[in-house]
């Protein structure tokens, strides 16, 4: 073995007894406080003074990945979902995460050590997911995730490189959404009246608030004086666990001893979400006597009533599911011959009414709750009495105020 006698600290490159040339870099110092020093070896003295080389150079710029665990993307996940996330995000943002790591990312790159993973693993997972049916949004909330996930591991010393932010993002395929026109929203809150919770659906078709704030609202909420409601919090979906002391043979959820273990609402998700909504006076009324008929409510169910001071509640006070709330959605729909559509799309529905109104962008933000204007745009839509008043104002420029089919000459009188 030649071995040349390096300085303290000194990257140094020898041939060792098994016949392949090693190199030692010390790129910092471990935490027990003992030079962190990394062996690299080659074939040749000229591949292994490249390994050291490299190795010198990322020392220097600080991208030496962290001494410690050799992590595989499902450790690394699994420690990130379980320790790291908790208590850092909102509760339907640890929810989307959590399902991505547990159906989508750690069975389709779980096997890889971390440090190998490569953009192209990730590009092969989200074409794989596409060939079996799952939509783009589902591949590129795994791609998010991901991304989230490694950057963590970036910034804890673990990687060095986001191979996530490489990678080609799945295309999100986005329905091209056709909001309600004003007669249908008209149409659907008739129906509405006839039911329980009507003033629920204005709420949504009006004013575009999201199904969890319109939920969420509690009394102390709504400022009747000054005509507004205060969006503070969502709700969130249940989630149960056995109450039972041996196995019921059912889900959870339908236990009949069930125990709920998530909170029923969480603070908005944005400071943007945060905000007052203005309430016409028409709705004012509405939420004035929808509130009388609450009070009729709990008088009848006396002691089985919950107060929980929820302006949308069950007959006994607790608050709506989410799911359940759902599916009245689309009965409603169906009962007043209305072309099928999402719960969301209600939102699509408010803001391209305010558009129709002129509403100023900013403005149209605050009421929906929206932090950039890149959303604003996402949500509008140019609709048919938009086009034909933009046609309108073109005929009046080009051909006058006046201008109509008859002043239009054709060929026949040419």
């Amino acid at each position: 073995m030649t071995k040349s006698r390096q300085p303290n600290g000194a990257s140094s490159i020898y041939e060792g007894r098994d016949g392949r040339w090693h190199g030692r870099v010390t790129v910092g110092v471990k935490d027990d406080g003992t030079p962190d020093r990394r062996h690299v070896t080659a074939k040749t003295r000229a591949e292994v003074t490249k390994k050291v080389r490299q190795l010198e150079k990322d020392r220097d710029a600080g991208t030496v990945r962290k001494p410690g665990q050799q992590w595989t993307v499902k450790t690394w996940l699994t420690q990130w979902i379980t320790d790291i996330v908790p208590d850092t995000v909102a509760e339907n943002t640890y929810l989307g995460y959590e399902v991505a790591v547990r159906v989508h990312l750690i069975p389709g790159l779980g096997a890889h050590k971390l440090v190998k993973l490569e953009p192209e693993h990730l590009e092969r997972l989200y074409k794989k997911m596409k060939a079996n049916g799952k939509r783009g949004g589902t591949a590129h909330q795994a791609h998010r995730t991901i991304r989230v996930a490694l950057a963590e591991a970036i910034r804890r010393g673990h990687l060095t490189v986001n191979v996530a932010s490489i990678a080609k993002a799945p295309k999100l395929d986005e329905d091209e959404v056709e909001p309600y026109e004003v007669e249908e929203v008209q149409d659907l809150l008739e129906t509405a009246r006839k039911r329980r919770n009507s003033a629920r659906w204005i709420f949504a078709l009006a004013l575009g608030l999201r199904q969890g704030e319109v939920l969420g609202l509690q009394w102390p909420d709504i400022d009747f004086k000054k005509g507004v409601a205060w969006v503070r919090r969502g709700r969130l979906r249940p989630k149960y666990e056995h109450g039972c002391r041996e196995d019921c043979g059912r889900k959870p959820g339908f236990c009949r001893q069930k125990v709920l273990i998530r909170d029923e609402t969480t603070s908005t998700k944005s400071r943007a979400g945060k905000r007052p909504v203005p309430l016409p006076e028409q709705m004012v009324k509405v939420l004035r006597q929808h509130k009388e008929e609450q009070d009729r409510e709990r008088a009848l169910a006396r002691d089985l009533w919950v107060d929980k001071g929820y302006v949308f509640a069950s007959e006994v006070g607790e608050p709506l599911n989410p799911s359940t709330d759902y599916h009245h959605w689309k009965r409603l729909l169906r009962e007043a011959g209305i072309r099928d559509g999402r719960l969301h799309d209600a939102r699509h529905t408010a803001s391209t009414v305010l558009l129709l109104l002129g509403v100023p962008e900013r403005i149209v933000m605050a009421i929906m709750g929206w932090s950039s204007a890149s959303m604003a745009k996402r949500y509008q839509h140019v609709t048919d009495p938009m086009l034909h008043d933009v046609g309108r104002k073109i005929g009046g420029l080009l051909w006058g105020e006046a201008a109509d089919e008859a002043d239009v000459p054709d060929e026949e009188a040419a």
